[in-house]
């Protein structure tokens, strides 16, 4: 199908999905939608000079790992007549967030979480689990690699010991760089308003691991929503149970929806090259090509680089310089 020229039918935007169909939004309806077969089809044309002869369709490729849709999805769907509806075409997406999903074997494929969104949340708990300062930097990549507004949202501000300098060390460097960080509490209320407000006239994904409280969250911002909440601690020592178990769409009262996510211990980038990965640590930006060797240098172990300069000077935080190197090393492997 040429997503070019989608076929006609009405319009409306992926809320909730599923093996094989999915939830469509329409003027404030749910509609249960099942998918064309086709929507996995990508039609691959001639190459020829479209002036000698007409596009022809010379094969047809057959996605068999990647899902055609996703929560944030444009798409159009024929009505059935009744309730239900045939989703016959997604609509170009304006941006996706997407990360690494392995499948057994070598091959890694692409999977989309969510698209055309205006903002990525990034969460993570003060305590129990502790914070993973070098997941935060990978969802904070993806945003940048989007040219995605990213905001720091920290959860479980009651359970932080008081004065926890290491905590707000660590966020204040964050705020250096130019992130807004937003501090709460389901149980206290702290934050609440603060993150209403971010929250307010747009579509925001909810990015992190399991445990950190995003359902609980998402019920004291949407009281009724009912949402279950699993106690961190049963089983393994600081891990998260898994409460959300699908990507959903949910609308705000406040205006603007919130993407919620299952909770996600690992997060690998897709579809960001090694040479353009320090280009999406703001920090780092304008150092590219000021090094001996310009943009040919590897920002490791070679001299005149301007980027391990200013790591020793103070401008680049070395935790930050050390997330940056890590994911390099992954990304190269792609």
């Amino acid at each position: 199908m040429d997503p070019s020229n989608p076929p006609l039918g009405d319009q409306g935007v992926v809320i909730r999905k599923h093996i094989g169909s999915c939830t469509v939004r329409v003027d404030g309806r749910l509609i249960p939608c099942a998918l064309s077969n086709k929507l996995r089809k990508e039609l691959i044309y001639s190459t020829a000079d479209p002036a000698s002869m007409r596009r022809a369709v010379q094969d047809v490729r057959v996605h068999e790992h990647e899902d055609p849709i996703a929560v944030g999805d444009v798409v159009r769907f024929v009505d059935a007549g009744d309730g239900t509806g045939l989703v016959v075409a997604v609509l170009p997406r304006r941006n996706r967030l997407a990360r690494r999903d392995p499948y057994p074997g070598r091959h890694k494929f692409e999977h989309v979480i969510a698209a055309n969104l205006d903002q990525v949340v990034a969460v993570l708990a003060a305590a129990r689990p502790a914070p993973k300062w070098n997941l935060l930097d990978r969802y904070l990549a993806a945003a940048e690699s989007l040219d995605l507004p990213a905001l720091i949202c920290i959860t479980k501000l009651d359970l932080a010991p008081d004065g926890d300098e290491e905590l707000h060390a660590a966020l204040d460097e964050y705020r250096r760089i130019g992130y807004p960080v937003v501090l709460t509490s389901a149980f206290t209320g702290t934050g609440l308003d603060e993150l209403q407000e971010a929250l307010r006239g747009r579509l925001s994904v909810l990015a992190g691991k399991s445990g950190v409280g995003k359902t609980a969250l998402l019920n004291a911002l949407e009281p009724g929503l009912g949402l279950r909440v699993g106690a961190v601690g049963s089983g393994k020592v600081g891990k998260g149970k898994h409460t959300t178990t699908q990507v959903e769409m949910i609308p705000l009262r406040i205006g603007g929806d919130l993407v919620d996510t299952p909770g996600t211990r690992e997060f690998g980038l897709w579809d960001v090259d090694e040479d353009d990965l320090a280009l999406f640590f703001p920090e780092m930006r304008p150092f590219v090509g000021q090094c001996r060797f310009g943009l040919d240098c590897q920002h490791d172990e070679e001299p005149g680089c301007a980027i391990r300069k200013a790591v020793m000077a103070g401008e680049i935080g070395p935790r930050r310089y050390q997330s940056y190197m890590q994911l390099k090393q992954e990304v190269s492997f792609l």
